[in-house]
């Protein structure tokens, strides 16, 4: 209308504070650059990371790459409002991942979306990742920071990861190789990792009606801190192992627990048996079956049950592996054996 003064909007009083956004980056700067070796040739805050690929090493380079998230195990930050080490398990579940066919990791990108951008705590999540990162023995070289208020509420957030690694074609690990005899091994897990926190929510917060701060006399802490424990990442152990000795399988225990993961490499005709009583399963799982009321084989298909990455090796390896294990002061277990069958996996506890 003639007269009428026209209302002025910008971008902040949208919901979205550039200003933000742009102490973010001066807040995350030093703390990205641990991560970075002499391959890594572009700084934070560009439009794209570059990384200079070493192909000398290789004879015919295969890139692998893996993306996943954290699930709904973000709830237990937004909980606790605790936010440095959720990162950790985005990386840890997306280099887990590549790790399964022998892949070194390079470098990682992440991706935060939020409804509302508050750089402190955007950079406490960048800490868990950088802090990840490093565990990996990989770069953080870009990632993204949305602030997309309207889609989610002014405290949540969503994480994501994308990890890219490297592996000679003649080295890739798919399994193929595993015959009857071979030798199972399992590397411990640091707890529940990332996998099966909608039925851990439900049975905690839902069922027992605990509060994140409730003591466990059984877990020495509170619920809150164990189930926020970051995943365990396996660059270290698993790729010293494949630089050293002619590894035919790995498996990351991941969502499905045992009965998804581990048939996904085991040849048709073939039946990976494990011996569940080898298994020093952490005080957790038993605590989450009891309350809940979850079957066995519920708990082997939802959850690691105390062993994250799984290793296949030919009887010929086994003995220097498991002596190697040893001399480097890792835990493992001597799971079981491959054997004749169609199932796939089979467990038992004797």
């Amino acid at each position: 209308m003639k007269g009428e003064r026209k209302l002025s909007l910008n971008y902040k009083e949208a919901g979205v504070d550039k200003e933000e956004g742009y102490k973010q980056v001066q807040l995350i700067k030093d703390m990205v650059k641990r991560t970075h070796g002499p391959q890594v040739l572009s700084d934070i805050g560009g439009f794209a990371g570059l990384f200079q690929l070493d192909t000398k090493s290789y004879k015919e380079p295969v890139l692998v790459s893996g993306t996943d998230g954290v699930g709904t195990k973000l709830k237990l930050a937004f909980m606790m409002d605790k936010h440095n080490s959720i990162g950790e398990d985005c990386v840890a579940m997306c280099v887990n991942d590549i790790l399964w066919q022998g892949a070194r990791p390079l470098f990682f990108l992440d991706y935060i979306a939020t409804g509302k951008l508050v750089a402190e705590k955007m950079a406490s999540i960048v800490e868990g990742v950088v802090s990840g990162c490093q565990k990996a023995a990989c770069a953080l070289i870009g990632g993204e920071t949305a602030e997309m208020p309207g889609f989610y509420g002014h405290d949540e957030y969503d994480l994501a990861g994308f990890a890219l690694g490297i592996v000679d074609k003649g080295k890739i690990i798919d399994g193929s190789a595993i015959e009857e005899g071979d030798h199972i091994i399992g590397l411990p897990s640091s707890g529940l990792h990332s996998n099966g926190y909608s039925l851990v929510r439900k049975i905690v917060f839902e069922k027992m009606k605990m509060e994140v701060d409730h003591y466990v006399e059984e877990l020495g802490k509170s619920i809150g801190e164990e189930l926020l424990t970051p995943t365990r990442i396996y660059t270290r152990p698993i790729y010293d192992l494949v630089e050293r000795f002619a590894i035919k399988g790995l498996i990351h225990i991941t969502g499905g627990g045992f009965y998804e993961n581990i048939p996904r490499i085991i040849p048709k005709g073939l039946t990976a048996h494990i011996n569940t009583a080898k298994i020093d399963t952490p005080v957790i799982f038993d605590l989450l079956q009891e309350w809940g009321n979850i079957e066995r084989e519920e708990m082997y298909g939802t959850f690691n049950m105390g062993i994250g990455m799984v290793i296949v090796v030919g009887k010929d390896e086994f003995h220097r592996l498991v002596n190697y294990l040893g001399e480097l002061g890792e835990e493992f277990v001597v799971l079981g054996q491959v054997e004749k069958g169609d199932e796939g996996v089979v467990l038992w506890h004797q």
